[in-house]
């Protein structure tokens, strides 16, 4: 007697409508499957609708302050600007509207069935969402990240990154708490469009995990366009005035207070996954709470599965993309696929910007005997008639006994759209020489990467 197999309502079903789960949807749907997705906020996920997208959209925004300052050197004279905080979100909800509506038109074109409200899982197979249950055969777990912020007094007074980007009006004095991209990234976004800005970190530099010439070039850029930068330093309490200010107690040295208008917390994301009732089902959870996956994004439950951010593994959005990818492919593809993040690329959208990829200088030193580093620091064309001081750094560095090319770094305009290229040739194995038989594109900052000369050569110490 054949065994039936069960039936289910479908065969994947994706909590989450984030980059990661509408493309595992998506790719998995043009493979045959029956698909549903659910979202209980909006679709596009952190990255479209309060990350990265808007972030960048604000970005260009405060670059226009330099920008109208700039063009004296260069003949223009301008009428004083004058900037407007609700205008500009104005614009940038009307084109994230535009961009959520799409993926949903996407999901729709694509034959998934597309849902709102929170889902939770009922077992390894059922959903409950919107008081009905839903089977499936495999479930996605890509609900992404969420801020975290310390439980510290008055810490209900703050902000995170989830609400900075729908404030009313544009707070004067900010003090943004952590030293990571995020908090370096709203440092200069608030400051370019006119806030006085005051950045603490706990740690020793900002951007801890970059290259360490990459963090210290940042830190005095930040500096040199009026950013306070305290560093050993973390917020104790906050108390809100009787005139809506708040007053920040800060550790460290001097124990100072702070009064400002907004606390903006950038202190890390953590895995969004309180309330799905994973644990309730056995799924195992990583002490940060993410979901625990093999190279396929398999959990340890069969048929649940997880891709993005809620993995606690690399958070950057095209990552999430090709995990989801890589998913639907291996369930419902020909053969089981993995997302190659061996040479993963990334920016950071600080003012100037920087763009990485491959090992940092500590890093290969540390895999490596020996390696060679090349490295220059310039002004821009542009600034020799702007007058503005601000530099440039390239990097690269080197296997000495391959001559391969471990990794390259930028800190200055169009960082990430040059690395970009560069990461082509990383990944590759491109060397040392193949850089320099490369022809320069004249006049540019990236020909810098095709005519390093002179290196320093460093030993590991064992």
């Amino acid at each position: 007697m054949t065994k039936q197999m069960p039936s289910y309502d479908y065969q994947l079903f994706v909590i989450g409508g984030g980059s990661g789960g509408v493309r595992a949807a998506r790719v998995a749907s043009g493979l045959g499957a029956r698909v549903a997705i659910a979202e209980n906020f909006r679709y596009g996920g952190t990255c479209v609708i309060r990350g990265c997208v808007p972030k960048k959209l604000l970005v260009y925004a405060a670059h226009f302050a330099e920008d109208f300052a700039d063009a004296m050197g260069f003949g223009w004279t301008l009428q004083p600007a004058a900037f407007s905080w609700p205008k500009l979100i104005e614009a940038k909800n009307k084109e994230i509207s535009r961009l959520s509506g799409l993926y949903e038109t996407k999901l729709v074109n694509s034959k998934v069935a597309v849902m709102h409200g929170a889902a939770h899982l009922v077992d390894a197979h059922t959903v409950a969402i919107n008081g009905q249950h839903v089977t499936a055969e495999h479930i996605l777990i890509a609900t992404g990240g969420t801020p975290f912020v310390p439980p510290i007094a008055g810490i209900e007074h703050a902000i995170t990154s989830n609400e900075v980007f729908d404030l009313p009006q544009l707070p004067q004095r900010v003090l943004i708490v952590g030293g990571g991209y995020i908090a370096v990234e709203f440092a200069g976004i608030l400051n370019g469009l006119g806030a006085q800005v005051t950045l603490c970190y706990r740690g020793e530099q900002v951007l801890r995990g970059f290259d360490d010439d990459v963090r210290a070039h940042l830190h005095d850029a930040m500096i040199k366009k009026g950013i306070t930068v305290l560093l050993h330093r973390d917020v104790a309490s906050i108390d809100k005035l009787a005139n809506g200010s708040l007053s920040v107690a800060l550790t460290g040295a001097q124990n100072t207070k702070l009064v400002v208008d907004s606390v903006l917390y950038a202190t890390g994301r953590i895995p969004n996954t309180q309330g799905l009732g994973l644990a309730e089902v056995g799924v195992a959870l990583d002490e940060a709470g993410g979901v625990k996956v093999d190279a396929y994004g398999q959990s340890n439950i069969p048929g649940i599965h997880a891709v993005g951010d809620v993995t606690n593994r690399i958070a950057l959005t095209p990552v999430a993309i090709r995990e989801g990818a890589a998913l639907a492919n291996t369930l419902f593809g020909a053969t089981p696929v993995q997302a190659d993040l061996t040479t993963v690329p990334s920016a950071v959208f600080s003012q100037p910007p920087i763009g990485t990829v491959g090992l940092t200088e500590a890093q290969a030193l540390s895999q490596n005997r020996e390696i060679d580093i090349y490295s220059a620091r310039f002004r821009s064309m542009r600034h020799t008639l702007s007058g503005r001081d601000e530099r440039t750094l390239v990097k690269l560095i080197v296997d000495t006994a391959s001559q391969r090319v471990l990794g390259a770094h930028m800190v200055g305009a169009d960082a990430p759209e040059i690395i970009q290229g560069l990461a082509i040739a990383v990944r590759m194995g491109a060397t040392k020489a193949d850089f320099d038989a490369t022809v320069a594109l004249h006049p540019s900052a990236a020909e810098e990467f095709v005519t390093l000369r002179d290196k320093v050569t460093r030993k590991r110490n064992d």
